[in-house]
């Protein structure tokens, strides 16, 4: 763990060692607890996660809209370690992009970090048959965090401490996919490498209307899952929506729409489950297709959007599952009508896809 600390140290001096750039580094230190969200992982939590998380980080200087609109937020790139000081469980790696955002005069840090995550340990039928959470070395890594900020505690030195949020999932592309939560009291400095860094003054979030007309979106997502049942099989998904959007202000928009869901490895547990359990009268034949109603909220940052939808079946003939889904994600615009996503798709705590979508707004 030190050394993975003084290199990353020697390679931010290295890349940002440029006075005349806004650009920054955070160095985090971590140690909490995890958050066992089902009864069988109770026996995993053993010990105090803790580990090191390092942000590069650019401080945006209002020169384009959203940065006005968002009161300047920091965005880049991080590196976490994670030591679950769980025998089973192992170590995590994770790299990513990331936003800061301030509140209360820049005191206030609220920090979303979304990448990918190596396991050193992953379930094994043989050799590691307890480890439920992580049925893939490289899985899906989610960060939040809230922080008490104060970027000019010594010239260029700041210091910050509060709370951070780690989520672990491969979106069930293999199974057991349980994943893992934890809280961690986050605790750290950081560096700015500029100097005399003056912010463009926001001139013009009283002067335009961001309202738009009602617009329309098909989307296609996409890719492979497996059931519940451990090593039954991958299969692929298709999930196809349609929704309208309405732009409400600057940074949001409204969501209401309808999904057809098609997945294939349902199909194939749905004929798993008719055999394993003949009491409960379900028929290898049960229709496995669902359709969903949803809505939703879109977080507007750049080309970049944060986007939430929670949703209800409305057909939903094998009803192992409970009626309500929920998807959170990243979008990103390719042009005003052409976008990418990547989502996951959840019941609760519960993952079930990790979604790649393309769509169309029109």
């Amino acid at each position: 763990m030190k050394k993975i600390y003084f290199l990353f140290l020697l390679l931010t001096s290295i890349v940002f060692g440029q006075t005349q750039n806004p650009f920054a580094v955070e160095v985090s230190i971590l140690r909490g607890n995890a958050l066992p969200h089902t009864e069988d992982m109770y026996h995993l939590v053993n010990g105090h996660p803790n580990g090191v998380m390092i942000n590069f980080l650019k401080r945006s200087d209002g020169s384009k809209e959203w940065q006005r609109a968002y009161n300047y937020p920091d965005f880049g790139g991080y590196f976490l370690y994670q030591d679950f000081n769980s025998k089973p469980l192992g170590v995590n790696y994770s790299v990513g992009a990331l936003y800061n955002f301030y509140f209360l005069n820049r005191k206030l840090q609220f920090k979303l970090s979304q990448g990918i995550a190596y396991t050193n340990n992953p379930y094994d039928k043989v050799d590691n048959s307890t480890n439920k959470a992580f049925g893939t070395r490289v899985m899906a890594n989610t960060n939040i965090g809230l922080s008490y900020d104060n970027q000019n505690l010594f010239k260029n030195i700041g210091f910050h401490a509060g709370l951070l949020f780690t989520h672990y999932s491969n979106g069930r592309i293999k199974s057991p996919n349980s994943g893992i939560n934890t809280y961690l009291l986050n605790v750290g400095f950081n560096y700015d490498f500029s100097k005399d860094f003056v912010r463009n003054n926001d001139t013009i979030s009283n002067t335009k209307s961001f309202k738009e007309k009602i617009h329309y979106n098909l989307v296609l997502r996409t890719g492979i899952n497996e059931s519940p049942i451990i090593r039954s099989g991958q299969y692929p998904f298709y999930h196809v929506s349609f929704y309208a959007d309405k732009r409400i202000n600057r940074k949001s928009a409204l969501q209401l729409g309808t999904e057809l869901f098609l997945t294939e490895s349902f199909k194939e547990y749905i004929k798993y489950y008719s055999v394993a359990y003949p009491e409960k009268n379900i028929s290898p034949n049960t229709d496995y297709k669902r359709i969903g109603l949803f809505v939703g909220h879109e977080l507007l940052i750049n080309k970049i959007s944060l986007e939430a939808q929670i949703g209800y079946y409305v057909y939903q003939p094998f009803k192992k599952d409970i009626p309500v889904y929920d998807r959170v994600g990243m979008k990103y615009y390719f042009n005003k009508n052409i976008f990418g996503g990547f989502t996951i798709k959840t019941h609760l705590f519960l993952a079930e896809a990790l979604e790649f979508g393309l769509g169309y707004r029109f």
